[in-house]
């Protein structure tokens, strides 16, 4: 499994070098989103990042829209693998990922707060195809979900591309280094806040 991974993260950044500056990088974004949602295991951000780099951070408002879409509608793409053919199709991907022990503990957070749950798996580095897998194996109101993935998703993507923009190649690598340990911050502090609110 670990070398399958680190082949296939050789094999990624390749891909990446070799693609984010062609004229076609936004369709290849868009597919990457779709399908980092519900099977692939290669996060979009760092493509998105490319094409920034590339780009000299140009077009990041269209660039982060293209990615929350594809995204989000890779999470519907995953819940229907856990409504429908999560036999067949949700429990071989579960099961691939070693995500069994998630898996089980993702019924009793959608039970507490499943807009709250799917917020945090969009937006943290928490692997959101679990959720979207057991979104619909546990079926959840699918306008939370939607709703709840735009906004994860949308303040993931729309974040790291505004940070490209404006503070630059350099700054916006920093910031994309360390993003994943920000985010995990910023959710532990919003369940604070919901938690004192609440």
């Amino acid at each position: 499994m670990n070398n399958f991974l680190n082949q296939t993260k050789d094999k990624w950044r390749d891909f990446v070098v070799h693609h984010s500056s062609k004229d076609n990088a936004s369709w290849w974004l868009a597919l990457i989103s779709f399908a980092e949602s519900s099977f692939f295991p290669i996060p979009p951000d760092l493509f998105l990042s490319a094409i920034l780099v590339a780009n000299k951070g140009e077009r990041w408002f269209r660039l982060a829209l293209i990615t929350t879409i594809a995204s989000v509608l890779g999470g519907l793409f995953g819940y229907l693998i856990g409504y429908f053919f999560f036999s067949l199709i949700g429990a071989p991907l579960i099961s691939f990922y070693h995500a069994q022990e998630a898996f089980n503990h993702v019924g009793q957070l959608f039970s507490d707060n499943a807009f709250l749950a799917i917020f945090l798996a969009g937006f943290t580095p928490i692997p959101y195809k679990v959720f979207t897998i057991a979104a619909g194996f546990f079926s959840i109101n699918l306008l939370v979900f939607v709703i709840a993935s735009v906004v994860g998703r949308g303040m993931r993507f729309f974040i790291v591309a505004y940070l490209f923009k404006v503070f630059g190649e350099q700054i916006g690598k920093l910031v994309y280094r360390y993003f994943n340990i920000a985010a995990i911050i910023f959710a532990v502090l919003l369940v604070i806040l919901v938690l004192y609110i609440f």
